[in-house]
């Protein structure tokens, strides 16, 4: 299995990427500059700027392109080189990925990534710096970002992912080549399933399920909560009755991208902090086993109250750290949710009109056609803009409260 083979109904993407590849190894020497007459000549540029919704697969297509141009065999991104593996795996000593752990992405982040991409390659071809979500930039680490992109190192190339080019600075994609990627079709996602080991009913109601997200379709698949999750989303709309029941479905939906939260980030946090009081020393003992208390005071007594007192602030850090990237963690299940919710209601709105289109949510088809009974095409669209404005509202404001946005989500659900 090659590395673009990953890139599920991307097959212009995948032409692009290989050509760029070729092109790259084919240059003479290492002593070719960025923007010199043979780049131009081969489409190959020191920074790429991958873009496409959520699921398209653009963290996947950057990975695949920068094992590529660390592939040690032909054709370029055979997937079972050393250099494949271990650019596939993060492994890489050329290698360097960047993906914020909160709501935003720092300028020491970008710095030290900056910094990584003026050294030379240790084993390959290419110094490869890949920001998983250049979107999320702050404004100082925009800038950081946008000197070395103007002054690029010898054999660094820059890998951004991002939603849109309008998620990114104009001066910072002016200076990438853009690859623009697509939700793949249902049938492109049903044959990945398929070839994955989901047997044809699963992988034909989660393939229209998804939307394309691919990474959602291989949990539904093979993931019992998750189904469970969305099924208990999807019956959100008809428990809409009194206003007691509007409450509690916007509490339990939370109350779930809560928990999912907490299933995905606990663990990692709780080995994130033992190994950082480990690096600090934190709870440690002097040598020869005695505790501090047993010992008389010495004359580096102050240099290590510092220490300690450095060790609780690197911990407070590490601590708002996780609870910024569990907030994150939140916000991405509820968008999650809202999503189904706004497919339900396009397969209401399809059903009242009469739309000769594929359902969304096929095995909900019962419920899409009580709901289209039981209200009018003007109150379904009124109904699916609340939830598309109730997703862009968390995602514009980090700081709104998700479960007064849910609450008054259904409550607007209720009246349409």
């Amino acid at each position: 299995m090659t590395v673009w083979d990953t890139l599920v109904g991307q097959d212009a993407v995948v032409a692009t990427l290989r050509a760029a590849a070729e092109a790259a190894a084919a240059q003479s020497g290492p002593s070719a500059t960025p923007g010199a007459t043979g780049w131009q000549r081969s489409a190959m540029t020191h920074s790429w700027l991958f873009t496409g919704p959520t699921g398209a697969g653009r963290q996947d297509a950057a990975r695949a392109f920068a094992a590529s141009l660390s592939c040690e065999r032909q054709p370029l991104g055979c997937g079972e080189c050393p250099g494949c593996h271990t650019v596939l795996t993060d492994t890489a000593t050329d290698l360097r990925t960047v993906a914020p752990e909160g709501l935003s992405l720092g300028v020491k982040d970008v710095r030290a990534l900056v910094r990584d991409a003026a050294s030379a390659p240790a084993g390959g071809r290419w110094r490869i710096l890949l920001l998983t979500e250049a979107d999320r930039l702050t404004e100082s680490a925009a800038n950081a970002l946008l000197k070395a992109l103007e002054e690029p190192a010898e054999r660094a190339v820059f890998l951004l992912c991002a939603p849109s080019v309008e998620d990114v600075l104009p001066t910072i994609r002016s200076r990438c080549r853009t690859v623009a990627l697509r939700l793949p079709a249902t049938a492109d996602v049903r044959a990945m399933l398929l070839r994955d080991g989901a047997d044809e009913r699963t992988a034909g109601a989660v393939a229209a399920a998804s939307q394309g997200d691919l990474g959602l379709a291989r949990r539904l698949a093979t993931d019992e909560a998750a189904r469970t999750h969305r099924r208990a989303v999807l019956r959100i709309p008809t428990r809409l009755g009194r206003v007691g029941d509007c409450l509690a479905a916007a509490a339990a939906l939370v109350e779930a991208a809560t928990a999912d939260a907490e299933a995905a980030t606990s663990e990692r946090d709780e080995v994130e902090t033992a190994a950082l009081k480990t690096a600090l020393g934190v709870g440690a003992t002097a040598a020869g086993g005695r505790s501090a208390s047993a010992r008389a005071p010495r004359a580096g007594a102050k240099a290590r109250a510092m220490t300690v007192r450095g060790a609780v602030g690197a911990l407070k850090e590490l601590e708002r750290n996780q609870k910024s990237r569990g907030r994150r963690t939140v916000l991405d299940s509820l968008d999650r949710a809202l999503v189904d919710l706004a497919g339900l209601y396009r397969d209401v709105l399809a059903a009242q009109l009469g739309a000769a289109v594929d359902p969304i949510h096929p095995d909900h088809a019962a419920d899409a056609a009580s709901l289209g009974a039981a209200s009018t095409p003007e109150r379904t669209l009124r109904r699916l803009e609340a939830v598309l404005a109730t997703r862009s509202a968390l995602a514009d404001n980090p700081g709104l409260v998700p479960l007064l946005a849910v609450e008054s989500l259904v409550l607007a659900l209720r009246e349409d």
